[in-house]
Order: structure tokens, then sequence, then C-alpha cells
């Protein structure tokens, strides 16, 4: 398996593991550990989690499968994200964003209570607060750092305006910004966020890279198309399925973009891991471009 570089003592797989639905596969927490070990035997050793996903209680499933196998947690990258308010959370009203230091460190401190863990390899904010201190933020990264419950942060969902203004605060640089990425969205190729990814050797990390499924089946003409070109490409360079090739397109991007399985089953993840065999060439990657664009490059 291929690994990112994301800072000197920091790598993560090519391939990340998404437990957003964690909670609805059902699983015993010995088969979540269990999944969780053949994920690492392929390769994929880093995890991706959020305080809020499952209403707020994936995190805590993620810690009952480790507290089986406390050793198995320095096998893996742990990745989880704060500053999102939802009402699944009596204790709030309504949905809202909050970045202040008092809820950071809190979020932070019951992560790690739910996770059964003693450190946060990355956190991240998950997305922008339009009430956002920057310098509020970065003390509570700084806090965070020094007490040793987090070793590096990132943020996610972030504009490249926003990304740069809370670098401007922080001592210590931020290391990725998770976004949404796929053939059928391009936002984030044409409004800067991958150009800013190379520029400060950020590698993103990308949610949703099969676009929620919807290309597998969907009768609108975007989708259509796009699924059309996916098969037309697969079949030239080899792939087993539509879904490696929409893998394969994100991996041929220059970022190192690491994309984000978010499925219970394991072959779903094998079948990821196999598309970082497969050679795109820049003709079949803009074909794949302009199929989603619906008109060819000027």
């Amino acid at each position: 398996m291929e690994r990112v570089t994301l800072q000197d003592d920091l790598q993560f797989s090519r391939i990340v593991h998404g437990q957003w639905r964690l909670s609805d596969w059902g699983f015993t927490p010995q088969e979540t550990l269990s999944f969780m070990e053949q994920c690492v035997e392929m390769g994929v050793t880093t995890f991706d989690t959020a305080d809020i996903y499952g209403g707020y209680t994936c995190e805590g499933l993620l810690g009952e499968a480790l507290s089986l196998k406390p050793e198995f947690r320095n096998k893996i990258e742990i990745v989880t994200k704060c500053g999102i308010k939802l009402t699944s959370n009596p204790s709030y009203k309504l949905n809202h964003y909050d970045s202040s230091k008092e809820h950071i460190i809190a979020s932070v401190n019951q992560s790690l209570e739910n996770m059964n863990t003693d450190y946060i390899d990355v956190l991240l904010i998950h997305r922008p607060d339009f009430l956002m201190d920057p310098a509020e933020m970065a003390e509570a990264f700084t806090q965070l750092k020094q007490e040793g419950k987090v070793r590096h942060f990132g943020v996610s969902n972030f504009l490249p305006t926003q990304f740069s203004m809370l670098q401007k605060f922080m001592n210590q640089p931020l290391v990725t910004n998770q976004i949404e990425l796929s053939v059928m969205n391009r936002t984030q190729f044409e409004n800067g966020s991958l150009d800013q990814a190379i520029e400060y050797g950020i590698p993103p990390m990308a949610w949703s890279p099969l676009a929620g499924g919807t290309i597998f089946s969907s009768a609108d003409p975007t989708a259509v198309r796009v699924r059309q070109a996916l098969e037309k490409v697969g079949s030239d360079i080899g792939a087993k399925d539509i879904d490696q090739v929409m893998y394969a397109w994100l991996l041929k991007h220059p970022a190192k973009i690491m994309p984000i399985v978010g499925s219970g089953k394991i072959e779903r993840v094998q079948s990821a891991v196999d598309s970082l065999k497969l050679e795109m060439n820049r003709e079949q990657w803009y074909e794949i471009w302009i199929a989603s664009r619906g008109r060819n490059v000027d």
C-alpha cells in the first residue's frame, strides 16, 4: 500500500477507511475489530470518524473494538472531527457550529474517552464556523498538542481563503483538508482547493469519492453520461467495476488525494485498494472530466 507523508512523523495509507456509517452496520465490537484488522492486512491503516457520526455513537463503537485489543491502536492512525453541534445531543436546541477553544478542548477530551485512546493522530475542524476566531482556535490546538492529546491538526470542507486564514495564526502546519471530491463533483478542482493542496504540500482527503453511490443507477443525464465514460475507460484500463475507475481518477491527480472508503463490506475496501494498480493516461482522465462537465475543454 502506498503511504502518503503529511509530516515527518505522520503518514496515512493512500486509501482511508471511513466510519461514518459504523453504527448502521450492526457490527459487534469483535466484528469491528476484525474488520479493521483485515483493512490493516491490506495496507489500509488510516481510519476516519467524527464526534457526531451515528448520532454521537460511532467513536464509542470504535473505542469498544479497540478495548478488545489495546495494542492494535499502535498499528493505525485515527482521524476525528469536531465543531458541529447537532440536536441528536439533547443539550443543543438547534444545529450549529462551534469552533471555540472551550468546545474544541471539551470535544477532544470526550473523543479520547469515547475511543479508548490516549491520543488522536489528526483532529479536523469539521466545517467552517462563520464565527470562528482563528487565534482562539490556534490556542486550543497548541494546548492539545502540548498535552499530548492530539498529534496534528487539519480542517474539513474549508475554502482556500479559510484555510489560509487559520494557518496564518498557527505555530504548526495544518496537515490536510478533507473535502468532497468525485467525478460528479468538480467544485474543488475549480475553486483553488487542490491548487492550494499542492502549493502547501497538504494532501487532501476525499469524502464521497463515489458520489454517494448515485452514479451506479441514476437516470440523470449527467450521471448516465459519466457512467458511460467510466465504463469505457474502465474497459480500456482493466478495471473490474466503475468504482475502481472513480478511485483511479482521483488518484491520478498530483495533489496526492486520499479517497475515503465508507463501506462496511471488506470486498469494497479491497476494490479500492486494487484501484491503486490501475494506470490512467491523460486522455482517459479528461474523457471522464468532459463527460462530467458536459462539454469539451476549450
